[in-house]
């Protein structure tokens, strides 16, 4: 049962789809291996809502960008630590977070944990 999920959004160049694709598949693989119940990335469709803050403008999205959301679960946020702290030891992560090669600006990226409140 998932108890815990890590959650992100950040602004994407929507030319730089494709390289953040391959980041995205890798680290997918790389979570799930260490442990994750879920990996999730997705990329904005519907980004114009009239009822709330939509992400672009709460991200200050500039011409050109559009957003990402994604989500990893876990069991529990120990067992989000425990999974974070293998993968922080794996070798490859290092390979798909070097900053200079990165395909989004990191600083621009939100990012927070999250004990699940409400789940069916």
């Amino acid at each position: 049962m998932v108890r815990y999920v890590d959650g992100f959004v950040l602004p994407l160049l929507t030319r730089n789809i494709a390289k953040y694709r391959k980041l995205a598949r890798m680290a997918c693989l790389l979570w799930m291996e260490h442990g994750a119940l879920e990996y999730r990335e997705c990329v904005g469709e519907d980004l114009k809502a009239k009822f709330a803050v939509p992400f672009p403008k709460a991200l200050r999205v500039r011409r050109g960008e559009t957003v990402v959301f994604a989500w990893i679960t876990f069991k529990s946020r120990a067992h989000r630590d425990l999974v974070n702290k293998k993968l922080m030891a794996d070798p490859r992560l290092a390979t798909i977070c070097d900053p200079t090669r990165m395909p989004f600006d990191m600083k621009r990226m939100l990012y927070g944990g999250f004990e699940v409140l409400v789940s069916s």
